[in-house]
């Protein structure tokens, strides 16, 4: 028996992995897909979300991608892994991705096949969208003015490309150091950590949607919870995944309780949060 059939779960409620299916409606995240979506169903040009590591940028992504139907969009996601990506390579990546099969040649060749291929999905009646993730890594301001430049890409009454940037908030400072690009941005909106509330009602979607009906972790775990992640949902999923297991390798019973927590915490290094670090709004 493994900790999934000990508490009665059908699969691994806390994953890391940015799973869609396991996407929880809240509030600001709710509020932060439909900004993005609205920005690009109206081709406003670019749209930026920022927020600290594990607040599921990714995670939105993922899910606008997977909204928007093929036959009314040529959608994709590129990730940027390194700082180092030059302007000449996000051109011929942008390319690619909506469907530029020859991206060899300088600059302005793929640019113009770029532009051709946006013209042929713009007559197909659908609009290209590219979703940029980890859009802080890019950090060189000639690959910023690329992308100023794509935004440029435009027919007489409508922009012919899209773009969403997710990022950590100092892509604002990448922003801001770019005045041209920033002024095309059309909509703007910040991730923050969840509430304490906010994440009792994520802890208990999550295992209820793994397959239990049954209060998992205690009350008192779930402040523990709470305040050795500082509300953060990635590390919410770590503590959570660590003190499922705890909890099986000690023979707990439900509800698991603070103590499970708090010794999972301290093999993580998480110190637990000063009260006076928390913001006024979520006491």
């Amino acid at each position: 028996m493994d900790h999934l059939a000990y508490y009665e779960l059908r699969e691994e409620p806390f994953s890391i992995v940015p799973l869609t299916n396991f996407y929880y409606h809240n509030e600001q995240h709710d509020q932060a897909y439909l900004r993005l979506r609205r920005s690009v169903e109206g081709m406003k040009g670019l749209a930026v979300l920022v927020g600290e590591v594990g607040t599921g940028k990714t995670l939105l992504a993922r899910r606008l991608l997977e909204s928007l139907p093929d036959d009314q969009y040529e959608a994709a996601l590129l990730v940027v892994l390194h700082s180092s990506v030059t302007g000449s390579w996000l051109i011929k990546r942008v390319a690619q991705q909506v469907g530029v099969t020859d991206t060899e040649g300088d600059k302005v060749d793929v640019i113009g096949r770029l532009y051709g291929r946006l013209n042929e999905i713009a007559e197909e009646g659908r609009r290209a969208v590219i979703l940029i993730d980890e859009a802080h890594m890019l950090r060189s301001p000639e690959t910023l003015e690329e992308v100023r430049g794509l935004l440029n890409l435009e027919l007489s009454n409508s922009k012919l490309l899209s773009i969403v940037m997710f990022g950590m908030p100092e892509l604002d400072m990448r922003l801001a150091s770019e005045p041209a690009l920033k002024q095309r941005m059309a909509v703007r909106f910040q991730l923050k950590n969840f509430t304490r509330e906010t994440l009792v009602d994520y802890v208990r979607f999550r295992t209820f949607h793994a397959g239990s009906n049954k209060q998992i972790f205690s009350a008192s775990a779930l402040e523990a919870i709470y305040d050795f992640t500082r509300g953060n949902p990635r590390l919410v999923n770590v503590v959570c995944d660590n003190s499922l297991f705890e909890g099986f390798v000690r023979r707990v019973d439900l509800p698991v309780g603070r103590e499970v927590v708090e010794s999972v915490a301290a093999d993580l290094g998480l110190p637990p949060m000063d009260p006076a670090d928390e913001p006024a709004e979520r006491r």
